[in-house]
């Protein structure tokens, strides 16, 4: 039998950047860049080890709430604008080696500025390389968006082409007569170990590339580039690798959840038989979570725009009060707090379509389950991993039991933690 690869994941995220002050940690869907890259490599089936290598004491914090290890401090001479990859892996390498004993036989380079990542690609990259003996590396690409073959360089005020290839005046010639190119993205780079120790890069001579669709393909180096990046999350969310939620504190505050019951409850359709009797889809591991929330003493609520005897036969099964055919579920919201003696900012509500956004606007925190209407998307404080009807209501109910059983505010640390080797 073949011993498995031991694979370690490094994320490379350093305190400074010229583009976006505290880049690594600004919020993409409520959460810092630098947490979409350490669930990536923790979601990646074939990744052994998470490690961030960072200058930075927030995002050494930050980076433990979410589950990585950060056994050391980057020394600041390899956290300059103009630091290269190469010493920063190197630096990695050598450490744990010398003070963990610890080798790993390939590593993965997982950047907090590609944080859009296709759901198996980081174990396909790593699943490449070990199927070619003779490949040094594999790295994530995409076709540009302009050919390079159509660029230029200015010299002494002179164009010259940036490319020569055996097509004459190949910047003239029709784009489907170019040489096909590809540009690199960030999202993954795999390398075996010994390239950094005997060839002294990351990449080597032999390089296989792993393709990336272009809508995923986003650097994030501008407030533009996160805009866009929520942009591509409303639309293909489902798609992608997303972190798990790390802000307990957002609903530390919270004594109530209320729910929209279609496409948060279910999965938004409906079955009819020949004599037109309809029914729907329900998880019952949400209806175990609406059980716990109750037991911990928060309460519980549905608001529904339509009348249908399923909703109030499921909702009375698990014991929740109900309203429905509402006309206007925002004055429904305030009277149901009113009744239950609760503010609007102590209620989390969760819904899916534009319909909630009233409600949205009045509580104190807005969720919606990963499928949610695109609009609905961009107005959520959280957007929660699971679809509606498969699992959006235990994981949110869960969310709000383990913020009252904590009672911890979001990234607590100890004000004394130093990782090891500072």
């Amino acid at each position: 039998m073949v011993a498995r690869a031991e694979v370690l994941a490094v994320i490379p995220a350093r305190g400074g950047s010229q583009g976006i002050p505290g880049k690594n940690l600004r919020q993409l869907r409520n959460h810092p860049l630098v947490a979409w890259s350490i669930a990536a490599g923790q979601q990646a089936r074939l990744v052994n080890r998470v490690i961030v290598s960072t200058d930075d004491e927030d995002i050494a914090r930050v980076a433990l709430a979410c589950g990585a290890e950060v056994p050391f401090f980057r020394p600041s001479e390899l956290a300059q604008n103009d630091t290269r990859d190469y010493p920063v892996f190197q630096h990695a390498i050598e450490w744990l080696e010398q003070n963990d004993g610890y080798h790993p036989d390939i590593v993965v380079q997982l950047r907090p500025t590609s944080p859009l990542r296709p759901k198996g690609l980081i174990d396909a990259a790593i699943e490449l390389l070990l199927s070619d003996e003779r490949a040094d590396s594999v790295r994530s690409v995409t076709p540009p968006s302009q050919n390079p073959y159509k660029m230029w360089t200015i010299s002494g005020g002179l164009m010259k082409p940036l490319l020569r290839s055996d097509l004459p005046e190949s910047y003239n010639a029709p784009r489907q007569l170019l040489p096909e190119t590809y540009w690199q993205t960030g999202h993954v780079d795999v390398f075996r170990t010994g390239v950094i120790r005997e060839k002294f890069s990351l990449t080597g001579e032999r390089i296989l590339p792993v393709k990336v669709d272009s809508r995923y393909a986003l650097d994030i180096d501008t407030l533009t580039h996160l805009r866009m990046a929520e942009e591509v999350l409303a639309e293909a969310a489902q798609e992608l690798v997303q972190p798990s939620f790390s802000n307990p504190s957002l609903f530390a505050e919270i004594d109530m959840l209320v729910f929209d019951f279609d496409g948060v409850f279910t999965d938004n359709r409906v079955y009819v038989d020949q004599c037109g009797v309809e029914s729907v889809s329900c998880s019952r591991a949400d209806g175990l979570g609406i059980e716990r929330l109750l037991k911990h003493g928060l309460k519980a609520a549905v608001l529904s725009s339509e009348v249908n005897p399923i909703v109030a036969a499921r909702c009375q099964k698990l014991k929740l009060p109900v309203k429905q055919n509402l006309a206007d579920k925002g004055q429904a919201l305030r009277d149901l707090a009113a009744a239950n003696g609760i503010t609007l900012d102590r209620i989390a509500y969760i819904g899916n379509d534009v319909n909630d956004l009233e409600c949205f606007e009045l509580a104190g925190v807005a969720v919606v389950p990963s499928d949610a209407h695109p609009l609905v998307l961009k107005a959520a404080d959280l957007v929660l991993l699971h679809p509606g009807g498969h699992g959006a209501v235990r994981e949110i109910c869960e969310l709000t039991i383990a913020a009252h059983d904590s009672g911890k505010g979001a990234y607590a640390c100890s004000e004394s933690w130093q990782p090891s080797g500072r």
